[in-house]
């Protein structure tokens, strides 16, 4: 359905962008062109000079206009809601991830009595050490945990229970 719906935003952009850059092209073409000017024959013969106003907007001008400001804008409305779809969607993803991080480590928390490796919680949540590191360095700072380093330097993590 999503693919539906990108296909038609961006068959819409693309057709009202068309249709409204015609119309433009054309207005722009015609204002620069020099107004014609035609020599008609007076009944007596003589001809007369007179310039003749042709108009700036002609029917097709407007017809592309009518037809390609509504497509445009539908375009963009569908364009607009995919993408908030797409935010709210992400949102959401990151919530549940953030959710599932979380309960993980409570859960260790509570099994170790408050310790906690980082290749544990990497093993426990399948994150990449570097990732793993990153979340319990953000949660020693917010819970003030303390920092044990082994012979062997690998780090753990006292939190108080």
């Amino acid at each position: 359905m999503k693919t539906a719906e990108k296909l038609a935003a961006a068959w819409l952009l693309t057709m009202g962008f068309m249709f409204v850059t015609l119309s433009a092209a054309e207005v722009f073409n015609k204002t620069t062109t020099e107004k014609s000017i035609t020599l008609p024959v007076a009944w007596d013969g003589s001809i007369e000079f007179s310039q003749m106003n042709t108009p700036v907007i002609d029917d097709t001008t407007v017809e592309r206009l009518i037809f390609g400001i509504p497509t445009l804008t539908l375009g963009t409305w569908l364009a607009l809601g995919l993408y908030r779809q797409s935010r709210q969607e992400k949102k959401a993803l990151n919530q549940q991830v953030s959710d599932r991080l979380q309960s993980i480590f409570y859960e260790m928390l509570q099994k170790n009595h408050g310790r906690v490796t980082v290749l544990g919680f990497a093993m426990q949540s399948q994150l990449p050490a570097a990732h793993a590191r990153q979340y319990l360095d953000e949660k020693a700072k917010e819970f003030n945990a303390n920092f044990k380093v082994n012979d062997e330097g690998a780090v753990s993590y006292h939190f108080d229970i």
